[in-house]
């Protein structure tokens, strides 16, 4: 399928490795030019030249941090001058460690840096790139927040509080943005293969059978099963789906809705 976005400059946050990596090798397999932020100038040039060899697109590197409101200005100024952006993946950072207890989330600095790190730092990201979406009078904005905020998990809080958060922010912003052409929506994913980050097995056997049996699918996902849902929101067919949250789960979550 031609998901209609080939030309379309996109920004993937978080985008030296991981998660985002593969998110942006997604959008740029779809011909997007992809600018790639995140902190490490070096993985990202190497993320760059992937692209670039393995897809035939352009891609930009821009290296700087979500929390910083310089940075931000810094991304607006090269994504205007691609005169983008048009679609916006937002990839945030992880919680503090350890992860603990809600009662034992007792410690403010903690709380701190979950909310800069997970939710301030997308208010941020949104208001210095998507004005130019909603001038332009298209967009497609996609939220990668996780399934706690559907179903919330043990040791958790410190991640559902402010990916929740994220999930009210992006709702709220559906329904402000939609007159402009933008859509917005969110992915959730949990229960995907981490091996990526290390080369190396992410769990033990018998944590790895643990996770497996939380989902009717009985396995892990894949990082191309959540990118291709990611892809598949930016994309023109996608263009009446907004203020959604898809979960990527393999069943995991119990409601309905």
């Amino acid at each position: 399928m031609d998901l209609g976005i080939k030309g379309k400059v996109a920004l993937v946050t978080a985008s030296s490795s991981g998660m985002g990596r593969n998110i942006a090798l997604a959008l740029a397999a779809e011909g997007a030019h992809v600018v790639l932020f995140a902190r490490s100038a070096d993985k990202l040039q190497a993320v760059c030249r992937e692209i670039e060899e393995r897809h035939g697109v352009p891609a930009t590197a821009v290296a700087g941090s979500l929390t910083e409101a310089a940075d931000i200005t810094r991304l607006a100024g090269v994504l205007a001058g691609l005169s983008g952006p048009d679609i916006a993946v937002i990839v945030t950072g992880r919680p503090p460690n350890p992860l603990r207890d809600a009662l034992e989330e007792n410690e403010l600095p903690r709380w701190d840096e979950a909310y800069q790190v997970q939710l301030r730092s997308v208010v941020q990201l949104v208001n210095g790139v998507v004005p130019a979406m909603v001038a332009k009078g298209w967009g497609r904005i996609v939220a990668v927040t996780s399934a706690s905020a559907k179903q919330p998990m043990a040791k958790h809080a410190l991640s559902t509080v402010f990916r929740a958060g994220v999930t009210a922010y992006m709702k709220t912003l559906a329904n402000e943005l939609g007159a402009h052409g933008v859509t917005v929506n969110c992915v959730a994913p949990a229960l995907i293969d981490t091996s990526h980050r290390t080369g190396a097995a992410a769990y033990t056997p018998e944590q790895t059978a643990r996770r497996q049996a939380m989902t009717p699918l009985g396995r892990m996902g894949t990082q191309d099963e959540l990118s291709g849902v990611v892809a598949f929101l930016t994309s023109m067919q996608a263009g009446f789906v907004t203020g959604s949250t898809i979960a990527v789960e393999g069943g995991m979550v119990g409601s309905l809705f």
